[in-house]
């Protein structure tokens, strides 16, 4: 059992930087692919980032990528979303998961482990 701890979300305007972590505990080391995905009010959860931890590899969006970087301290079994250029339209709950499969998953059904989410508003 994998529980995961979003931070980090809060109102911000067009144009900042927001940075979110998120805390993994329980069985970890498993936790081949820890990723991110953000809902907006009445649409589908959508993938935004992720990184394996075997070889690093990491996969984006095309809406973020260039300004949203994963990264992951090993070591803290903690994984971050640095948001830059943030737009009106990145406003959801992001979420965080994790998964131990070693390919990297772009859908919901593909990662065991959630966390309860953290809201980040941009306003224009």
């Amino acid at each position: 059992q994998v529980q995961l701890v979003e931070s980090g979300g809060r109102l911000v305007q067009a144009g900042d930087s927001l940075k979110l972590s998120c805390l993994a505990s329980g069985r970890t080391s498993t936790n081949y692919v820890m990723g991110w995905f953000r809902q907006a009010p009445g649409k589908e959860r959508l993938f935004v980032a992720a990184m394996n931890s075997i070889n690093h590899n990491t996969a984006y969006a095309d809406s973020v990528k260039g300004r949203f970087a994963i990264s992951r301290d090993f070591a803290r079994s903690t994984v971050f979303l640095q948001m830059n250029s943030l737009k009106p339209e990145d406003t959801s709950v992001y979420y965080c998961a994790a998964t131990t499969r070693i390919q990297i998953p772009t859908i919901v059904e593909g990662y065991e482990s959630w966390g309860q989410g953290t809201q980040v508003t941009v306003s224009s």
